[in-house]
């Protein structure tokens, strides 16, 4: 019997099949979702933000003390610096703004994430250090999109979809001149790291590199290296923390 008709045909429908799972499976990857959050949060601002009122650039990669830092979206207008952090989540999210980590449930399973506020908080610092700008007029936003539901009740700079756009436009004052916008926007567009696979790459391993207790450190405030150091009195006695090497003149403390 002649089984090259059937193999023909196996053959051909594993030709699309598994190019199909394989897609489906980048689709549900982390990165994939990251992305494709930050491609609708580029298209909702598009399309509900004046772009000559509301200048704006997107994956912001700058220099800090201890590495990089890298932000989704920036929003530069008369009425202050708005610094986006998007989600891509789904499920119920359960958080409050004081929390270090927040809670995605999703069908029976439950994970943790960083909340997304002290994230963010980095990136405000970052820019305040890059532009000399008064940190009164930079402005934290985060928004979900994907589906997800929040749980508890959360500030009103998180947002879900579109929410974002009503949250900046909020804001009503004007506190820079068009002229400072625009210097602003050169200064960014000067500083930032090229957004390349490589930057990107440099990035995830200054990541990894904060995040290892044995690494080297520097300090995010002066620059100097962050030293082991152990509390020598009081209820914490014992204990260890990151601690600057400029102290007395810098005091930065970091949990170890």
């Amino acid at each position: 019997m002649d089984f090259t008709p059937i193999i023909a045909q196996v053959w051909g429908t594993l030709g699309w099949v598994i190019p199909l799972m394989l897609l489906i499976s980048l689709l549900k990857s982390p990165w994939a979702k990251g992305h494709i959050g930050e491609l609708l949060v580029r298209l909702f601002a598009h399309w509900q933000l004046d772009k000559q009122t509301y200048r704006r650039l997107h994956n912001v990669t700058l220099n800090t003390p201890d590495g990089t830092t890298q932000i989704d979206h920036v929003f530069l207008s008369p009425y202050g610096i708005f610094v986006l952090e998007t989600k891509n989540m789904s499920g119920w999210i359960f958080g409050s703004e004081k929390q270090a980590q927040w809670t995605q449930k999703l069908y029976k399973r439950t994970f943790k994430f960083q909340n997304p506020l002290r994230q963010n908080y980095k990136h405000l610092k970052a820019l305040e250090a890059t532009l000399g700008v008064n940190p009164e007029h930079l402005h934290s936003v985060i928004t979900f999109v994907g589906g997800s539901t929040f749980k508890t009740e959360v500030p009103a700079n998180v947002t879900q979809g579109t929410g974002f756009i009503r949250y900046i436009k909020s804001f009503q004052q004007p506190v820079f001149s068009a002229a400072e916008v625009d210097a602003m926007l050169q200064v960014l567009q000067n500083g930032r790291r090229t957004p390349t696979l490589a930057t990107h790459r440099e990035h995830v391993q200054n990541l990894k590199r904060r995040n290892d207790p044995t690494a080297e450190r520097q300090c995010p405030k002066c620059g100097s290296a962050l030293l082991i150091r152990t509390v020598k009195s009081g209820p914490k006695l014992g204990q260890q923390f990151w601690g600057c090497s400029g102290f007395p003149k810098c005091r930065t403390m970091q949990s170890l």
